[in-house]
């Protein structure tokens, strides 16, 4: 038996080392633009040609239903987002003055940037760009010349647009953070996202908590798909639904899901018009039907994300931002992510958490390992690298969850990173380095993989714990509580028996460049004095910091200043691999009993603060490096092949040019109104 896992072990090494691919990877360019602290690459979509006509036809109208929704994400974002997108794009297509000039390349490079964030504010940190470029040069010289092509509909003329939209770029105290979750604030008032308007917390928070039904065993996920707006005293809903918020471009995607489930096989073609159902409706019992019918598909090869869908976005965490991403399963490497779910039992019957919030019975764990094929929305140009869905507790503990990997992108990440300088400036010693450069990329997909097949779908709330009391700190704590899920189990002797990893080192790999980042090369996406907004970004930090102080004592986790650099080190892996496990007992109560002071406590004393010294330190190395913190991608094009009107091929192709894929999804695929 032994015997038979290590050769598991070893075949699984192999595939992540090597890629299969139409074009070979040392051939194909991964990276084809970068600007400010951002890098565009592109992915490639390994086994396309290989599919069936059905399934690429499948494909090509799961993508277009992908695209559709991308000005969805735009206005969820910030209310003017559109307004100012459309207008810098008018100025950018039409614009016939100097453009070798500084302020015309500050231009340019700010338009890159909404782009890649959806908006005016960064995609990660939540702050609003800074213009390179002044106000006059906008007004007197941009828009002057272009005034006549820039769209206005939706306000009374464009001068009144332009007295919103002008202030919301160049005033720094406008709008100064998409999202702010900050202790003792009321987090919707200081908020730019446009899930709320003109409502305090304390409104929304109690809007919310008499539509609930008491004890309800299977809660509707209230506020999912709409916008809590008060207007003349009265606060009501404008749901995400054709014929409500959004109509124009849900429309578009109904138009695409309807083609999609047309060439479906069941049960897919069912579950795919159950979803067209419940954008027609907005009503989210269909919903729930759909993530139900969704989760238990567990056969479908090509397989999709759509819909409003995670709620990092909105500070109380309720609000869907829209997203999709279009995928079918890549087969060898899902052999990893079918033995993690097969012994999803033994997981959660063995998880060091307090056996009252062990699910007795774990139920429709699936995971895969995918090939992306469009990302879009939330989700696009930056994405993650695994998603675990649906989010709904009462979902995840009656019917299972669904969790992937992205294999494709995780591999453009790796590609792309070669040879960068990045392990020698941050990482102190020889060993740490070589293990992470034999076994980081197996460790980093199998963290993943754990976190989202099993970290996400472990645990139970406690009887009378309703699931929204942690309010603005349920993101990072959520994220928190899959992350050590993952980080406990990477090291446990169990992944060396099934066969997942040869042996403790690929933990070791993991933890090192874990802990690191949550200490410390992590602050590099973060302006100096800000502190750490997001949830993501928030949890690492919260994981690695109350690792340190725990194991301070022991010297566990230790500060090493060499040449006048700091660097982290790991002196005590067994001890730390403990210590992640004594920290996810405590974040499980914290969930399952709805502790909100808890849970406060250990955010804002962990999570929050930088050590704004070492913050400045981080900077400058880093920035002799001279690399981006962030990556983002533009998609493959798919076209479909006809002969006398009959679909006999769909092509993909790889575009190379970031602005020209952005210009074109603006000029085609913008469906809604410029103020909605």
């Amino acid at each position: 038996m032994k015997k038979v896992t290590l050769l598991i072990a070893s075949a699984m090494i192999a595939a992540l080392a090597t890629s299969c691919s139409e074009q070979n990877t040392a051939e194909f360019r991964w990276q084809i633009d970068n600007f400010d602290d951002i890098k565009i690459l592109r992915y490639q979509v390994h086994g396309f040609e290989q599919l069936s006509l059905e399934q690429k036809e499948l494909i090509y109208y799961l993508n277009q239903a992908a695209i559709s929704g991308r000005d969805i994400m735009f206005d969820q974002n910030f209310k003017y987002n559109l307004a100012i997108r459309r207008t810098l794009e008018a100025i950018y297509q039409n614009y016939t003055g100097d453009k070798e000039c500084a302020e015309w390349k500050a231009f340019e490079k700010y338009l890159k940037k909404v782009w890649f964030a959806n908006g005016i504010h960064h995609h990660y940190s939540n702050d609003k760009f800074k213009p390179e470029f002044s106000q006059e040069y906008f007004e007197n010289v941009l828009v002057a010349q272009c005034a006549a092509t820039i769209p206005n509909e939706g306000f009374e003329s464009q001068a009144a647009m332009m007295e919103i939209i002008v202030p919301a770029i160049f005033d720094p105290e406008l709008y100064p953070s998409k999202l702010v979750q900050a202790d003792g604030v009321d987090v919707l008032k200081a908020s730019s996202m446009n899930y709320y308007e003109g409502v305090s917390q304390a409104e929304a928070e109690r809007f919310y908590a008499k539509m609930a039904k008491k004890n309800d065993p299977r809660p509707i996920s209230y506020g999912l798909n709409s916008k809590l707006v008060k207007e003349g005293g009265k606060i009501y809903e404008k749901t995400y639904k054709l014929g409500g918020m959004y109509s124009a471009a849900i429309e578009q995607i109904i138009y695409w899901l309807e083609k999609a489930a047309g060439v479906a096989q069941e049960p897919q073609k069912s579950t795919l018009l159950t979803l067209v159902e419940y954008y027609k409706t907005g009503d989210l019992r269909l919903f729930d039907k759909f993530n139900i019918a969704w989760t238990k598909d567990t056969e479908s090869y090509i397989d999709y994300v759509n819909g409003f869908t995670e709620d990092y976005g909105d500070p109380l965490g309720r609000k869907g931002a829209w997203e999709s991403i279009v995928n079918f399963k890549n087969d060898e490497a899902t052999l990893r992510t079918k033995i993690i779910s097969d012994n999803a039992q033994w997981f959660e019957d063995n998880a060091p958490i307090n056996p009252a919030f062990r699910k007795a019975e774990v139920k429709g764990v699936s995971a895969k390992v995918i090939t992306a094929a469009t990302l879009a929305g939330d989700a696009y140009p930056a994405t993650p690298i695994g998603i675990n869905l649906p989010n709904a507790d009462w979902i995840r503990k009656e019917h299972g969850s669904k969790s992937v990997t992205i294999d494709n992108i995780t591999e453009a990440y790796a590609e792309s990173a070669h040879g960068n300088g990045f392990d020698e400036e941050f990482i102190l010693r020889k060993e740490d380095r070589q293990r992470i450069e034999e076994y980081g990329r197996l460790g980093d997909n199998l963290h993943t993989d754990i976190h989202e097949c099993l970290g996400h779908g472990s645990g139970q709330l406690a009887p009378g714990t309703k699931g929204g009391e942690l309010k603005q700190y349920s993101s990072t704590l959520e994220e928190a509580r899959a992350d050590l899920f993952g980080l406990y189990y990477l090291g446990d002797p169990k992944l060396v028996e099934l066969g997942l990893v040869p042996s403790f080192d690929v933990a070791k790999a993991q933890y090192a460049e874990y802990i690191m980042n949550g200490m410390m090369t992590q602050f590099t996406r973060i302006e100096l004095g800000k502190n750490v907004e997001e949830s993501h970004m928030r949890n690492r930090k919260l994981i690695a910091e109350w690792c340190y102080e725990h194991g301070k004592a022991e010297n566990v986790i230790e500060w090493v200043v060499e040449n006048g650099k700091r660097y982290v080190v790991v002196n005590d892996f067994e001890r730390l691999r403990t210590l992640f496990g004594e920290m996810l007992y405590e974040v499980q109560r914290i969930k399952s009993e709805g502790d909100f002071e808890a849970g406060r406590d250990l955010v804002e004393r962990y999570a929050v603060k930088i050590d704004p010294e070492l913050h400045k330190e981080v900077l400058e190395r880093y920035a002799t490096l001279n690399i981006q913190p962030y990556a983002g991608f533009i998609n493959p094009i798919y076209t479909l092949v006809e002969e006398d009107g009959k679909v006999v091929d769909v092509k993909i192709e790889y575009p190379d040019n970031y602005i020209e894929q952005m210009l074109y999804y603006s000029n085609n695929y913008s469906f809604l109104p410029t103020l909605n």
